[in-house]
């Protein structure tokens, strides 16, 4: 049996979607899964359209993702020369032929074919009439299709899927331009390239009749496919910008691990038992092709977000913390000024859901000066504030072991010691250090911020309340 190849052939005319990424993975994993190899190919035939700016995010996307290839990436646009010498060859062997029509004769002829109520397709007016023309006069060149039988294939996804020759027509496969078309260029890359298996969305279902042709034409060897339904939103219409459809560099942005990510894309259609949660590992021992549904799958962004929580808490910390650190980056905070990130990672991880809210919860620790909220300070840092405030700063420059356990203590003992609720102590010192009303365990706050630190922002919260006692009455 020949070894499995495998390919991803996005095409760089707008950014890496859900939807490719899945396409991908599921690619990928088919060939992980039985020792083959990945193919990236990047299918830019399309010159208007194609952009550098989208190849670019293809391959971020990629790496980001860590579904790394083992060949490639081609590039179509570089690959012109041996497309043309094929359609070469098959006009000479009279498997293709060039077509002279006009635009306004093929106009003419679509609009009669609907006014009959047909469907529109070319009628083979130039394949087999010899006209006076010359060679270089505008032209396109068009596949000979069969016009008798039927184009029969298995697809590994949906089962046996059948087409009659009669219903496909001459497919144009180079245009007026020169150029090469994408349903004749993706042939001769999978059968350059030794493409075994074609896994790919089902908007192509009705290009691999056309392809399988073109194929046999050319005595070349037929991939095995399998077409992948598409991704739904929420109404039920098909995944779009409307539904948070975007850049998959957006959901790193965004503060998703790619583990995250890739589990529940695989989850979007493909099931192993009731299992929700799979490492890599687990995805390429268990993937097939037929355990893959032939139905749509619907997007879930809450499902998603439960995912990206569970692996915030269940990787290793350090691993997190090197996607962590670059979210750190981006926001221009300077690491060096407070505690390690795997402390702030054991403090926020249970309460977020993404990186980046840690990294938005947890600013106030590698700041120089805290920015008091207004509304926060009329609440909590009043003048009645002063007392606990002086109180619980003496005991915590006391401390000689600066532990959790001592500092849970000074706050406790503070509120016995003036009579009141533990709160009246805990939140003017919550507001004074973090500059917030909501945040992780407070005595956690203080031990990670450290004495010294602690200890200077607490003098700053009580020389705002001296400096503003009128404001705060």
């Amino acid at each position: 049996m020949n070894k499995i190849r495998t390919r991803f052939a996005p095409s760089p005319t707008g950014y890496l979607h859900i939807g490719s990424v899945r396409t991908a993975l599921f690619s990928w994993l088919y060939s992980k899964h039985n020792n083959g190899k990945f193919i990236l190919r990047i299918e830019d035939t399309d010159l208007e359209r194609s952009t550098q700016k989208s190849i670019d995010n293809i391959i971020d996307g990629m790496h980001w993702l860590n579904l790394n290839w083992d060949e490639g990436p081609y590039y179509q646009s570089k690959r012109l020369k041996r497309y043309n010498s094929v359609i070469e060859q098959m006009i000479k062997k009279g498997i293709a032929y060039r077509c002279y029509c006009s635009k306004a004769r093929l106009d003419n002829l679509r609009k009669k074919q609907i006014a009959r109520g047909e469907k529109p397709r070319y009628d083979g007016f130039c394949r087999n009439n010899i006209h006076n023309y010359k060679y270089n006069e505008s032209h396109v060149v068009r596949f000979r299709n069969p016009q008798e039988g039927d184009v029969i294939f298995e697809d590994q996804i949906r089962g046996l899927i059948k087409f009659s020759n009669i219903e496909l027509d001459d497919l144009i496969i180079r245009r007026t331009d020169g150029l090469p078309t994408y349903n004749f260029c993706v042939v001769i890359d999978d059968w350059d390239m030794k493409i075994t298996h074609v896994i790919r969305g089902e908007d192509h279902i009705n290009n691999t009749p056309r392809q399988i042709n073109i194929l046999n034409a050319l005595g070349a060897p037929i991939p095995v496919y399998a077409h992948i339904s598409i991704i739904l939103g929420e109404d039920g219409k098909k995944l779009s910008k409307r539904h948070g459809a975007v850049s998959i560099m957006q959901y790193r942005d965004d503060g998703y691990l790619p583990e995250s990510l890739l589990n529940y894309l695989v989850r979007l259609g493909w099931s192993h038992g009731n299992q929700e949660i799979f490492s890599i590992d687990q995805m390429i021992n268990n993937f097939s092709l037929h355990a893959i549904n032939k139905s749509a799958s619907t997007f879930n962004i809450d499902k998603l977000l439960w995912l990206n929580h569970y692996y915030i808490n269940s990787l290793p910390a350090e691993y997190v913390t090197t996607h962590l650190s670059w979210h750190i980056e981006q926001q221009g905070i300077n690491i060096n000024k407070g505690p390690s990130l795997l402390n702030i990672l054991s403090l926020f991880s249970k309460q977020s859901k993404t990186l980046k809210d840690i990294v938005n919860s947890c600013n106030y620790f590698y700041k120089d000066c805290i920015p008091f909220n207004n509304t926060l300070i009329k609440k909590y840092l009043y003048p009645m504030a002063i007392l606990p405030l002086k109180i619980a700063r003496k005991k915590l420059e006391k401390i000689n072991h600066w532990t959790y356990e001592n500092i849970r203590q000074v706050i406790k003992s503070t509120a016995t010691e003036l009579n009141v609720d533990i709160g009246k102590v805990g939140m003017p010192i919550r507001i004074a250090i973090t500059g917030i009303s909501q945040s992780p365990n407070i005595y956690e706050i203080i031990y990670i911020l450290g004495k010294n630190r602690s200890l200077k922002r607490i003098d700053e919260a009580l020389m705002y309340i001296k400096n503003n006692k009128n404001y705060l009455s």
